[in-house]
């Protein structure tokens, strides 16, 4: 008996296939790894420099992740708490206060994370007692988006304020507030006064995490064609 390279067909189309959609994989993750390499280190240097907005410049003026200083009024009348927000691995909200503006749109506020409670009915107590015009500095960043579009509540119409939502977008937001909100949301620094437990991070996954999964989809498809090669020596006499 003797051992000879003989593929068949159905076989070599099917590893060819496996080989090529794991090769697309890896790099869709390679470029999502690339993708939040820049906007880490975007995150990173946002802080480089303070830009005023004062009280009419639009947020949206500047770049993702700039730190900026703010004026307005904080509407601690109506207020979000936004579900399912984790810190050190403890479940939580984190308090969203309209800051209002000489000029519309109002800027959301991101006061940082308040623990749960332990029970539904039991909301925590985000009173707001500051009066007349502040000046904050905080980071511009986009509203929290969740991993699967089933983690989306949108606050309800009919709850009294603060409104608990989970995931919403910013035109749910701002139909329940009835005025127009900006595109972003300022992250609070630690050092500002009326905020909670402020721990910024860079959103998503590390892109470390993101390479390793393209590598693991290359190895797949190397592996296909590995299964390939040995499916095809066949003996024969």
């Amino acid at each position: 008996m003797r051992r000879v390279f003989a593929p068949r067909a159905h076989y070599t189309l099917l590893a060819l296939l496996a080989a090529a959609v794991f090769v697309r994989l890896g790099f869709w993750q390679w470029q999502r790894g690339v993708d939040r390499e820049a906007q880490w280190q975007r995150f990173a240097h946002g802080t480089d420099q303070l830009i005023d907005l004062g009280a009419a410049r639009p947020a949206t003026a500047v770049p993702l992740y700039q730190r900026v200083r703010v004026s307005g009024e904080l509407d601690g009348a109506h207020q979000f708490l936004l579900d399912n927000r984790t810190w050190h691995g403890r479940a939580g909200y984190e308090v969203l206060t309209p800051l209002k503006r000489a000029l519309p749109p109002a800027l959301l506020v991101d006061r940082g994370w308040v623990p749960f409670a332990g029970v539904r009915a039991q909301l925590p107590d985000v009173t707001l007692a500051a009066a007349g015009g502040v000046t904050l500095s905080g980071r511009l960043a986009p509203l929290p988006s969740p991993g699967l579009a089933s983690g989306r509540a949108a606050p309800p119409a009919q709850a009294p304020w603060p409104k608990v939502t989970s995931y919403p977008g910013m035109d749910e937001l701002a139909a329940a507030l009835g005025a127009p909100l900006s595109a972003r949301i300022l992250l609070l620094d630690a050092h500002e006064p009326y905020g909670y437990v402020r721990d910024w991070q860079a959103p998503g996954l590390p892109p470390l995490r993101h390479f390793s999964y393209a590598v693991q989809w290359w190895s797949f498809a190397a592996l296909a064609l590995l299964a390939w090669g040995v499916l095809s020596v066949r003996r024969v006499p």
